[in-house]
């Protein structure tokens, strides 16, 4: 663990990982402050403030400390890890601190990819990384390299105190359940099997990722290059497609990579958005709302980009219309199910417009329709205007604009 010239911020809960993390930086006279969480939820919360208080205050630490009433809903582990890293980044943000620094240990990594093997999932990372991010923060974990002994040992041969949690020995959370039952029972020598199985593991991950972050970035993914794509790299394009709006899980990505496999147009939600094809590829896409904008007269009518669509100097063609006075009040808005519009040829209902033009399906919803006072449908753009509007000098000219 190297000095570092900036203040680093300690999560401390007074129990031995922490504790030996503080003593070592302290050891290498580091520049470091203490983060404390109390959750109200033991009795002994209360004594392990105390002393880590104590602690930083005999040896010139400043110690922030949260003890505001705990409230969650869920699952208790997850609630109180976005509580106390929350307040982390609060601390380092006001205090310009260098980032966190976190005493997880060898035994916290183990029981990680343990857990996430447990549960069949593909995580970004095999058990923890010693570098890594938060919301913007740097965290740092440098212990991972020693057991949970010899941290326990570190502590004791220094006459350190520290607490110990008694519902780390209940086996009601996972975490307990496989430390007691698989971590704590390993062998030295299984141990090392096991770290370098993740080791293994991470290193094809990564040649995974340099591959696939090629396509990721530009955005926009050709079908048929996904298709040839084995399925390990076909999830893991998905997990970082999509990671930025949400944990994406493997029962997810399977539902996802099977549409992509065998449909040919798409919107499949994702989080806020959807990925949706268009022109044999597929992309995110935050959909817009539908929209419905009057224009009383021809003058209110201004060239430019609106929700949803723009407004062209008007030039014939499939996207003009000519109108007059009595058209108006005019509306522009988003397609709604039923529309119809009566050309020369007859009467063209929009969906099928839709399906014979083979519009994507994400466009659909939010294709413009200009409609006059009489809520006449007059102009559908790409289709054309209706038998009553139509002329060599149109207007106006509209067509479908989405922002991407």
């Amino acid at each position: 663990m190297q000095k570092d010239a900036k203040t680093w911020l300690i999560g401390v809960s007074g129990g031995p990982d922490s504790m030996a993390l503080l003593s070592m930086c302290l050891e290498k006279n580091m520049s470091v402050a203490v983060a404390f969480v109390n959750y109200h939820v033991r009795q002994q919360a209360e004594d392990e403030e105390q002393y880590v208080r104590d602690f930083c205050g005999k040896h010139h630490v400043v110690c922030h400390v949260k003890n505001d009433p705990f409230t969650y809903n869920g699952n208790f582990e997850a609630a109180a890890r976005k509580w106390r890293y929350d307040f982390f980044k609060a601390c380092i943000e006001e205090n310009g601190y260098a980032g966190l620094l976190l005493g997880h240990h060898e035994d916290d990594l183990l029981e990680t990819y343990f857990m996430q093997e447990e549960k069949g999932i593909e995580p970004a990372y095999y058990g923890l990384k010693e570098d890594s991010v938060y919301e913007g923060i740097v965290v740092r974990r440098p212990l991972l390299s020693y057991t949970k002994q010899d941290l326990v040992s570190y502590c004791e041969e220094k006459g350190i105190h520290y607490f110990v949690d008694a519902t780390n020995n209940e086996d009601i959370y996972t975490r307990n359940r496989i430390r007691h039952q698989i971590v704590e029972k390993l062998s030295r020598t299984e141990r090392d099997l096991v770290l370098h199985e993740i080791k293994q593991k991470n290193a094809v991950k990564q040649e995974r990722l340099c591959r696939i972050d090629a396509y990721v970035q530009q955005k926009k993914i050709a079908i048929e290059m996904y298709r040839k794509l084995d399925k390990e790299d076909r999830f893991t394009l998905l997990f970082e497609l999509c990671k930025d709006i949400k944990h994406m899980s493997f029962a997810e990505r399977k539902d996802i990579d099977q549409i992509l496999l065998s449909k040919n147009d798409f919107k499949i939600p994702v989080g806020n958005q959807y990925i949706v094809q268009d022109n044999q590829s597929f992309f995110l896409y935050e959909e817009i709302s539908p929209f419905c904008d009057t224009y009383a007269s021809i003058s209110d009518l201004k060239i430019g980009k609106y929700v949803g669509y723009l407004i062209e100097e008007g030039k014939e063609g499939i996207n003009a219309v000519s109108v007059t006075e009595d058209d108006f009040p005019l509306t522009i808005r988003s397609f709604q199910k039923g529309d119809s519009i009566n050309m020369r040829f007859g009467t063209k209902k929009v969906n099928r417009f839709f399906i014979d033009r083979k519009i994507p399906l994400y466009k659909r919803d939010i294709w413009p329709i200009v409609c006059n006072k009489d809520n006449e449908v007059i102009l559908v753009p790409g289709l054309g205007c209706n038998v009553t509007h139509y002329s060599i000098k149109p207007n106006f000219n509209v067509v479908q604009y989405i922002e991407m």
